[in-house]
């Protein structure tokens, strides 16, 4: 036995040797440190901006905005390869005795091809896109707008906010200069840039018509910007610019009957895409802080029901066992009305503060049950990811 665990860890030992050299020598980009440089500035005035770039054009022309912005908006090709089912019959004892085993060969495979947009945001090499660009991409090719090609690594994704990242290897990449969505106004300029069914680089314009929106059910956590510049499949990932040139949202979704842009498009702002890429690059998925609980909105006549004089608070309406809720003390029924002494209008900002909390944090929320205010004591716990 002595020999048997002397041989077993010489083996494992020269295991690991062999493992860490093969890595070392053709998974170099395993031991790379992963940070990321944005360039961000904040939105200049008019007059600065024609100052250091020429003029604006105004409604004339936003040739300068688009140049500055376009050599880093990619073309997104994945290949999916799909494995067809086998016909039961063909492993039917009766069907091969007559027909033999011609007809048993390996399930057939196809290449199922689609494509989308993306935007390069460092000179490392990431590019930000949507999740549903990539997801169950077996391969991804990035193409540039000067020509060149670039197989695509799958840093991160993070499904709840249609979000992923990409790296490629290629030097002197262009890259886009990241604008505050935060200071967005309705009537605002906006041109969005893609590869709408494949025509190749495609600059729409319109304006900014919402900001803001949510209860789409386009994803978990939900914040968009709403636009009527023209958004078509193939333009997912890509780039709304405002008049200066500068990312102020990655262009997601389309409201249409028909499949085509009827001027309801919705863009994820920068606000949140930077910071869900920064922990896409760090932890290869968004940490976020999580309850455990399913929730309903209260309304007039839930209010009346539960002794309440206003529909304030959040009710909650499941429970999830062994869950932070559940070790806190929480019960279906309970009504939240405040975390951390803040109040809600309705469960999606409720769900999107405690999205905000550090996993392992505990925090203090008010609650009432059986018309009794109750303060529990919650340790935050870390939000599963979804595939």
């Amino acid at each position: 036995m002595r020999k048997f665990l002397l041989y077993l860890a010489q083996g494992t030992f020269i295991g690991l040797i062999v493992a860490f050299i093969y890595l070392l020598l053709f998974q170099p980009h395993v031991f790379e440190h992963k940070t990321i440089t944005l360039t961000e500035e904040a939105r200049p005035s008019i007059a600065e901006f024609e100052k250091r770039n020429g003029p604006i054009g105004g409604p004339v022309s936003y040739a300068n905005a688009v140049n500055l912005a376009a050599p880093a908006v990619v073309n997104i090709y994945t290949t999916k390869i799909i494995r067809e089912r086998q016909n039961p019959m063909l492993n039917d004892p009766l069907f091969r005795r007559f027909f033999g085993d011609s007809f048993s060969a390996q399930p057939r495979q196809r290449a199922e091809n689609s494509l989308g947009s993306g935007v390069i945001v460092s000179t490392e090499g990431y590019v930000l896109t949507n999740n549903h660009v990539v997801a169950g991409a077996d391969e991804i090719l990035v193409a540039l707008a000067d020509g060149r090609t670039s197989k695509a690594t799958v840093i991160g994704r993070d499904p709840d906010t249609d979000l992923a990242a990409l790296k490629i290897h290629l030097d002197d990449l262009p890259i886009i200069t990241i604008g505050q969505s935060d200071t967005l106004a309705v009537g605002d300029v906006v041109l969005a840039i893609g590869n709408p069914f494949g025509v190749g680089q495609t600059v729409t314009m319109g304006i900014v018509s919402a900001t803001g929106r949510s209860g789409l059910d386009i994803a978990t956590f939900e914040n968009f910007i709403q636009t009527d510049a023209a958004i078509n499949p193939g333009n997912s990932g890509g780039a709304l610019i405002n008049a200066f040139g500068q990312l102020i949202g990655v262009n997601t979704a389309i409201f249409s009957k028909s499949g085509g842009s009827q001027g309801i498009g919705f863009a994820i702002p920068t606000s949140v895409a930077t910071k869900i890429l920064e922990e896409l690059i760090a932890n290869g998925r968004a940490i976020r802080g999580w309850l455990g609980v399913e929730i309903q909105d209260i309304t007039p006549r839930l209010a009346q029901s539960f002794g309440l004089s206003q529909p304030n608070g959040i009710l909650v309406a499941g429970v999830l066992e062994n869950g932070p809720a559940h070790h806190a003390g929480f019960r279906a029924g309970d009504i939240i009305v405040g975390i951390e002494g803040m109040n809600f209008s309705n469960g999606r900002e409720m769900m999107n503060q405690v999205a905000q909390i550090s996993p392992g944090e505990t925090i203090v929320i008010e609650a009432i049950r059986n018309r009794q205010v109750l303060v529990l004591d919650t340790t935050i716990g870390q939000r599963p990811q979804r595939n």
